[in-house]
């Protein structure tokens, strides 16, 4: 389930897992796989000190609210519209409360989840910076404290809500939390993974 972070350009901003089946996040308009979000993550990390860092992100863009579909309706069952509801035809919100957990296998779904994004989404390339003094980072549209970046980062390590199922986490998740240790990026530090 996405949450709220605060943004500085935006205010609050949805960022997060919205289908328990896939390892696909949001963040407001913006769609993407976790594997890739690790791997960007994974880039930074290998970045030194406190210098400047900037990259590009590949990305599903959905400007149009309509569009992206409406999470709680659809989680209910009783209104499928957009992209988030599309998904939820394909991958419904499970019947038993003890079942709602993030799957770790939800990788296996990116085929079907590409198809059903495709027809919302435009792909686009999307600036990600960190400023010299690592203290904001922008991702596309939005620029966050360096503590609400790392807040990002938590999430997609703990599964978000409602967590990996039974604690599993996919490799590339733990390759993530490897990496942000043994990183000496100011971005990242003080950033503990448990």
């Amino acid at each position: 389930m996405p949450l709220g972070f605060d943004s500085i350009s935006h205010g609050p901003i949805a960022f997060g897992f919205f289908n328990i089946d896939s390892d696909m996040l949001l963040l407001e308009r913006y769609f993407f796989f976790a594997t890739e979000f690790c791997s960007y993550i994974n880039k930074i990390a290998q970045n030194s000190g406190s210098v400047a860092y900037e990259a590009t992100w590949d990305v599903y863009d959905i400007p149009e609210r309509e569009k992206v579909g409406d999470l709680m309706g659809a989680i209910h069952g009783i209104r499928h519209t957009g992209c988030i509801g599309e998904v939820y035809r394909r991958f419904p919100f499970p019947q038993r409360p003890e079942d709602f957990k993030q799957k770790p296998e939800g990788y296996r779904t990116r085929a079907e989840m590409e198809a059903i994004i495709m027809p919302f989404a435009d792909t686009a390339v999307i600036p990600f910076r960190v400023a010299p003094d690592a203290q904001t980072i922008t991702i596309g549209a939005y620029q966050f404290t360096r503590a609400v970046f790392q807040e990002l980062i938590r999430y997609v390590w703990q599964g978000g809500y409602p967590r990996w199922k039974d604690e599993i986490r996919p490799d590339y998740v733990t390759a993530m939390k490897e990496a942000v240790h043994q990183s000496p990026s100011s971005v990242l530090n003080g950033l503990v993974l448990t």
